[in-house]
C-alpha cells in the first residue's frame, strides 16, 4: 500500500459532463491537497442546493452543485485509486 504521506494523485479519474468523460483528476497532486479541494467543493455544492431548494428562481444553482459535486468525487476517487493497494494478479505472484 502507498504511504498516504507521500501519496499524489494519479490523474486515472475522469470528470463527467452530460455522460461525457470532459476533464481529468490531474495526476501528481499531493492527496492532502486534492482532499481539502474536494472538501470546498462539497461545502458550496451544499450551500448551493439549500440555496436552490429555499430561494425561489435559484434552479442554476441546482447545476453548479451537480458539476461541484462531480468534480468532488473524481478528486476522492482518484484520492482512492492512489492509496488503495494494487491487485495482485497470478502471474506477479508466480514470478518472484
Amino acid at each position: 500500500m502507498t504511504d498516504p504521506a507521500e501519496a499524489k494523485t494519479i490523474g486515472f479519474t475522469p470528470i463527467y459532463c452530460s455522460d461525457n468523460a470532459m476533464f481529468h483528476v490531474s495526476a501528481g497532486v499531493p492527496i492532502n491537497v486534492a482532499l481539502a479541494q474536494a472538501s470546498d467543493f462539497l461545502f458550496l455544492a451544499k450551500a448551493l442546493t439549500e440555496d436552490a431548494a429555499y430561494a425561489k428562481d435559484t434552479d442554476r444553482h441546482a447545476w453548479a452543485a451537480h458539476y461541484l459535486t462531480a468534480m468532488g468525487k473524481a478528486l476522492i476517487d482518484d484520492v482512492v485509486k492512489a492509496v488503495s493497494p494494487r491487485p495482485v494478479w497470478k502471474s506477479e505472484k508466480t514470478a518472484g
